[in-house]
């Protein structure tokens, strides 16, 4: 019975003499990076074989936190504008004001009140939660995500 069997290749053994083809150096030629051990090439992120990368390339300027807070902002315009008594990160959400909260939701001053509107975020500029006020709202601070 002549049964076929699966083809499988021999595996590549390194280093064991002349005879064998890969002796010596073992198949990776003569000094360079791909003949050293370790990592091989381009073994980070953002490596392009030598050449000075990108991000070296770009000048930096300033400070950049990592700990700064990014708002989702909504101006007292847009919240007249939905015809809500109240509004909050959820109800924000849902009447796609936003289209996420990041950090928290911020109220800004931008625009008037005619009516009394109850106001939760995470924060509020101070026009905004003096108009809030003044339009006999309530602008009430939660806390942050």
């Amino acid at each position: 019975m002549n049964a076929k069997v699966p083809y499988k290749k021999k595996k590549k053994r390194l280093g064991r003499g002349p005879s064998s083809g890969h002796g010596k150096t073992s198949t990776k030629g003569h000094k360079g990076q791909l003949a050293r051990s370790g990592q091989g090439k381009g073994w980070f992120p953002g490596f392009e074989g030598g050449q000075m990368p990108f991000i070296r390339r770009v000048p930096k300027r300033g400070f950049n936190s990592p700990f700064r807070k990014k708002y989702s902002v909504i101006n007292l315009d847009q919240i007249a504008d939905t015809g809500e008594d109240k509004l909050t990160p959820g109800k924000a959400l849902e009447l796609r004001l936003i289209s996420r909260i990041k950090d928290g939701l911020k109220i800004l001053g931008e625009g008037d009140l005619k009516k009394a509107i109850h106001v939760e975020a995470h924060a509020f500029s101070a026009s905004a939660k003096q108009k809030i006020e003044k339009a006999g709202g309530k602008a009430v601070v939660l806390q942050s995500v």
